[in-house]
């Protein structure tokens, strides 16, 4: 799909397509990522841009695996994925994380139960934050170089085995500006979605993209426009802000 966002969209965003973990399959448009089951590492993916300072980029865990000890490990890098010699290191912590140009933590196996959401980003100071929809928001580490370039870094580690990448977003001043959405692609969860951070509507942006990308009469999907769609998030959220 061409990109046709307006000026709230801050351009579209996947996992990257080449740069994977040896047991990591991409599907859904770069958007879903599996690691194989039967191992605990490999599962390293990466961003498919650099993201912005404050740009807040949100996952979804799909399923665990609890016979594996940890979870997620969430962090950044100023080294570009076309950069990276194959195969990736089998896991971002230390293989990684004590290399120059690499910062990543693991998150608690509490907030990455399947069906949670997180998000995480980097601070004009050069701090990781991130934050689940249960409510916490931890720093994580700092120091990040913010000189350079910083691709969002991700290990489906220990019981995390999928995750999908619901986008991101960044707060501005007067609105909320998000990547562009990926309407072609639905979820993989079946059941509906009550976990998401973002305030519009029942169950965030994801949910009411799905809901407006509906099959008309003749058995094809319905245009969309997504300025259009981008204009009236941000409006709704300016809403429930007022509320």
């Amino acid at each position: 799909m061409p990109h046709r966002c307006g000026i709230c969209c801050l351009g579209p965003l996947t996992f990257h397509r080449q740069a994977v973990g040896e047991k990591v399959h991409l599907r859904q448009g770069g958007l879903l990522a599996e690691r194989a089951n039967g191992t605990f590492k490999n599962g390293l993916v990466f961003s498919s841009r650099p993201l912005r300072i404050k740009e807040k980029i949100r996952l979804r865990v799909e399923k665990t695996a609890l016979n594996w000890h940890g979870a997620l490990r969430v962090g950044f890098t100023n080294v570009p994925p076309t950069k990276r010699p194959l195969p990736l290191p089998i896991m971002a912590i230390p293989l990684l994380s004590d290399k120059e140009g690499h910062w990543a933590t693991p998150v608690d196996e509490s907030i990455c139960q399947t069906g949670s959401v997180l998000e995480f980003w980097v601070s004009h100071r050069g701090r990781m934050y991130v934050r689940s929809n249960f409510g916490c928001k931890l720093k994580l580490q700092e120091g990040l170089d913010l000189s350079r370039p910083l691709w969002a870094m991700i290990d489906i580690y220990g019981q995390t085995s999928s995750i999908f990448l619901l986008g991101s977003k960044k707060s501005e001043w007067i609105s909320t500006r998000r990547s562009c959405p990926v309407l072609e692609y639905p979820t993989s969860l079946n059941a509906v979605n009550i976990y998401s951070l973002s305030p519009v509507a029942s169950g965030g942006f994801e949910t009411f993209v799905s809901g407006l990308d509906t099959n008309n009469s003749a058995g094809k999907k319905a245009p969309l426009n997504l300025s259009a769609l981008v204009a009236t998030t941000t409006t709704e959220e300016e809403a429930v802000k007022k509320n």
